[in-house]
């Protein structure tokens, strides 16, 4: 049976790990050995990572439908209260689009519920 030389393989699993890597700091961008052990860390950041920007989001958006729904005379929990109450189901991101984008529908929007 022939030699079989890993040369080739290895190479391409450590290029992989580099290019994961670029951009660490010292030698965690270039020594395999360190890089490995940073890649692994850096995933467990990024899972928590991914559930704080939920929680960044939503706290903006809030502060955008707060800060426009201010300026016509309501403060956002009573304005979330009369939402409810009046059965409209619009979430805060489209509520904070609005806001940015459209501020005379999402205005229409605050006097049908103060009615």
């Amino acid at each position: 049976m022939a030699r079989v030389k890993t040369g080739v393989v290895s190479k391409k699993r450590t290029n992989k790990i580099l290019k994961q890597t670029k951009g660490f700091r010292y030698g965690r961008k270039s020594k395999i050995r360190a890089a490995k052990e940073a890649l692994l860390h850096a995933g467990e950041h990024a899972i928590r990572g991914r559930k704080e920007k939920k929680r960044v989001n939503r706290c903006l958006w809030q502060t955008k439908i707060n800060a426009f729904v201010r300026d016509n005379g309501l403060t956002y929990s009573q304005f979330i209260k009369l939402l409810k109450a009046k059965n409209i189901e619009l979430d805060r991101k489209v509520m904070a689009e609005l806001c940015n984008q459209e501020p005379e529908v999402m205005k229409k929007i605050v006097d049908f519920v103060q009615k």
